[in-house]
């Protein structure tokens, strides 16, 4: 270490090269011929990279070998590991999507009270609910609708991108907010999970609504529901040449408030 200092002293400047070369033993001539020096890894580097970045930084060693391969490179795939771990190349991966399992509670099933009686003396007697798809151009959306059966209005909607029960309530909770009284009122779906749930049977609980189920696999037990739905997406999908899924929803939104004041009914 004197030797070191010493060697600093009689360099008579104290720059980081110095230090460093004094630190390191070497002179400042064998310093900087290093540094001109090319990396011999550099070649076998940028191969390797193009490639990676071709993946959007997603292979690993055996894919980069693969593509290498195929670009008509041969490189050992320890080289390859070497060379990713010398350059901090890492692999990104996206993480996969998880999918919540939904399930029917089935101890929260009803028993169908309308039993196709479809024809209510009075608003507010007999409500349908349910929730049909949105698709354009391969992109989907939700539309979870109740229909008063007397009136033929519909009392709600909601539309989403994601079909769960957050949905399902949205669109009850919209329909009884102005309500200041539902009792007896029966509220028609059929057994689809979101129906089932804990959340939705408490809320029409609270409100005193009486909760019906189409029979299991009886999709005309709800008729009234599904035919309004063959309407709506006769009247604006099959009518129009929407662009965009966002045209579509802001199409079924015009036509549900046109549906509910303008149309004429037969």
């Amino acid at each position: 270490m004197r030797d070191k200092v010493r060697f600093i002293d009689q360099e008579k400047t104290h720059t980081p090269v110095t230090v460093l070369c004094a630190v390191l033993g070497i002179s400042r001539q064998s310093y900087y011929q290093a540094r001109q020096k090319t990396d011999k890894d550099l070649e076998a580097f940028t191969q390797i990279h193009s490639v990676f970045e071709a993946s959007r930084r997603t292979y690993g060693i055996r894919r980069i070998e693969e593509g290498l391969k195929q670009e008509g490179i041969r490189m050992n795939h320890k080289k390859i590991q070497r060379l990713m771990a010398k350059y901090h190349l890492h692999p990104h991966y996206l993480k996969k999507k998880t999918w919540r399992s939904y399930r029917r509670v089935e101890e929260n099933v009803k028993h169908d009270l309308v039993k196709r009686h479809f024809h209510p003396e009075a608003p507010k007697q007999i409500w349908t609910t349910d929730i049909t798809y949105l698709i354009l151009k391969g992109r989907k959306a939700y539309l979870s609708s109740i229909r008063d059966l007397a009136t033929g209005n519909i009392v709600s909607y909601k539309i989403s991108h994601r079909n769960d029960n957050q949905l399902v309530l949205d669109t009850l909770k919209e329909a009884i907010k102005t309500e200041k009284s539902l009792e007896g009122l029966i509220l028609h779906s059929d057994q689809g999970f979101q129906y089932t749930s804990w959340a939705y049977k408490n809320v029409c609980q609270t409100k005193g609504i009486r909760i019906s189920m189409s029979r299991k696999g009886t999709p005309i037990d709800n008729s009234p529901q599904e035919s309004w739905h063959a309407i709506l997406k006769k009247e604006t999908l099959y009518n129009n040449h929407y662009a965009t899924l966002e045209d579509y929803i802001q199409g079924v939104i015009e036509w549900i408030q046109f549906y509910n004041t303008d149309r004429i009914r037969l």
